[in-house]
């Protein structure tokens, strides 16, 4: 049997050289009048590659999505309704601005946020819905649009992990009023830190460039209008993620394809699923992740410890966010709660190879006795 050498990571990215020759030019030639021309080359590059208008490079997906917010005029008293179960940086920047976070259950197949518990949660002071592509996964679209239509709320897409993901041929994306996207290290494109907001709309579009530039008067140099934010990404982050936009659909297929080695190897064992891709989607699955739906008589934090005695990394499903102090509150959310407890996400670096698939779904097996 494979005996890795050393640990097998949970994530991981693949450079090329041509990271190295943008970011290398970025650092030579990237300063005054030309500091920021990787940042416009790569908004304009990933505006066209999810299919919308306008793009804003930013430090982060939590940064995209505190200005996505702002500048659809989210204040006090406000609440946003996002999935119980994602990063809690997702109703972090709902409190940024004096909002509420409402949280809702996610389906038991694709982890993502239930149009049918999600018209419950809608009040009067309801202004937006906040879905996420859980690991890459596909949101219900349609019936998300249409309870936005019904009840005139906004939708700010939570597509950070979702980066080629796909509905019915169009990105994820490019649905919302607006979306925002990470380019964090473990994610399947990267810039280091970073991220990008994404709209349709030229007003709102506008609007977050303001904000963002610390609501300085675009006509009058240092003159501040109101009291703005920098969620700003550097020049040579931007050539260093030009370079893997470049190759993005290189990094969907080998993620497609690390979900495949495992879904053969993993696929007969009753009482355990994996990623659902349901049809006319393509999801990026940037995280192949398996969820134990039975009792193998190893618990998920068990497993979790015995993989890493095996040298194989993984790592919890998030947490239903409603658990945390600062947002407690009993929720009647059961599949979230299952999933936070008996979800794992399994290496799915981008330079993982088959044999090493083979040894972490042997090792499982062997673990659970299955």
């Amino acid at each position: 049997m494979f005996k890795p050498k050393k640990q097998i990571l949970t994530a991981g990215p693949l450079i090329s050289d041509k990271e190295v020759k943008y970011v290398l030019d970025a650092v030579k030639n990237g300063w005054n009048e030309h500091w920021a021309d990787y940042i416009h080359k790569f908004e304009q590059k990933f505006a066209e590659y999810i299919g919308v208008k306008y793009a804003i490079a930013t430090c982060g997906g939590t940064g995209a999505l505190h200005l996505a917010l702002a500048a659809l005029g989210i204040g006090k008293g406000d609440e946003v309704i996002l999935p119980e179960i994602t990063y809690f940086s997702c109703a972090d920047v709902v409190v940024y601005l004096g909002a509420k976070p409402v949280f809702v259950d996610v389906l038991k197949d694709t982890w993502c946020i239930d149009p049918g518990k999600l018209e419950k949660a809608i009040t009067k002071r309801t202004k937006a819905i906040m879905p996420v592509y859980a690991y890459g996964n596909l949101i219900e679209v349609k019936e998300i649009k249409n309870i936005a239509k019904k009840y005139r709320l906004s939708i700010v897409e939570d597509a950070c992990p979702a980066v080629g993901s796909l509905y019915h041929g169009k990105k994820a994306g490019s649905f919302g009023d607006f979306a925002a996207f990470s380019f964090q290290g473990a994610k399947i494109m990267v810039t280091g830190y970073g991220g990008m907001l994404v709209t349709n709309n030229k007003k709102l579009y506008e609007r977050a460039l303001f904000l963002n530039t610390h609501g300085e008067d675009p006509n009058k140099k240092f003159w501040q209008l109101e009291v703005g934010y920098s969620h700003e990404m550097s020049n040579l982050q931007a050539a260093f993620g030009l370079a893997q936009l470049e190759r993005i659909e290189e990094f969907v297929t080998k993620k497609r394809q690390i979900f495949s080695w495992y879904y053969e190897r993993l696929k007969d064992i009753e009482g355990i699923s994996l990623n659902y891709e349901r049809p006319n989607t393509r999801s990026n699955f940037w995280m192949t992740s398996i969820v134990l739906n039975k009792n193998f008589g190893v618990t998920r934090d068990e497993l979790i410890k015995k993989l890493k005695e095996y040298k194989i990394d993984s790592r919890p499903f998030f947490w239903p966010i409603s658990m945390f102090p600062m947002y407690y509150k009993e929720q009647n959310t059961p599949v979230a709660h299952h999933l936070a407890f008996n979800g794992i996400n399994l290496p799915s670096g981008l330079r993982l190879k088959e044999e090493e698939v083979d040894y972490i779904c042997k090792v499982i097996r062997k673990i659970l006795k299955v």
